[in-house]
């Protein structure tokens, strides 16, 4: 069980005063009023697949959960759509413009980051790239490759929510085709 991260923060952002819980989600200040509410913050992941059906996938090169796998995606910047996300995050990590993206779910998961749980909402994607494009590993990837649907185990993964993000999309009927 993950702690919940407003007890991390014991005073206002605005004026200083003390912060008091609100709610289960939420936490106002006693001196001005202003409340601050912990809202999930937005991820996209890509199943890239290829002519063959393979899965593109990468090793991750940083923490946490450096040297598994992963998919190529990332956190969605403020003012950015998802697709938007989806097309920089792919391109950043793997050099390939995407040639089609189709939104297939979504999960929600608590990333550890910098010793903070920050609660997001992963949005998974089926894409294809152009298959001539050179990949190159990149930001945070170690290295990528192709996988046969055969050969991938989810706990391979090294964060939960892709994890089982793979255990469902590998019992999807589509797993090995192409997106439209």
């Amino acid at each position: 069980m993950h702690s919940h991260p407003l007890h991390l923060f014991s005073h206002c952002p605005r004026c200083g005063g003390e912060f008091a819980i609100n709610d289960a989600r939420s936490k106002r200040c006693v001196d001005c009023g202003f409340t601050y509410y912990l809202n999930a913050s937005a991820a996209v992941a890509a199943f890239i697949v290829n002519d063959q059906g393979e899965l593109l996938v990468a090793q991750r090169a940083k923490e946490p959960a450096r040297g598994t796998l992963d998919l190529p995606g990332g956190f969605v910047d403020p003012g950015e759509a998802l697709e938007t996300a989806l097309m920089r995050e792919v391109k950043e990590e793997t050099g390939a413009l995407l040639q089609s993206a189709s939104y297939l779910f979504s999960l929600p998961n608590v990333y550890l980051y910098s010793d903070f749980e920050v609660h997001t909402t992963d949005a998974f994607f089926l894409c294809s790239i152009d298959q001539d494009s050179p990949l190159r590993s990149a930001d945070d990837v170690e290295s990528l490759q192709w996988i046969a649907p055969h050969d991938i185990h989810a706990d391979d993964f090294g964060l939960q929510s892709i994890r089982r993000a793979i255990r469902y999309f590998l019992q999807m009927p589509h797993n090995v085709s192409k997106p439209a």
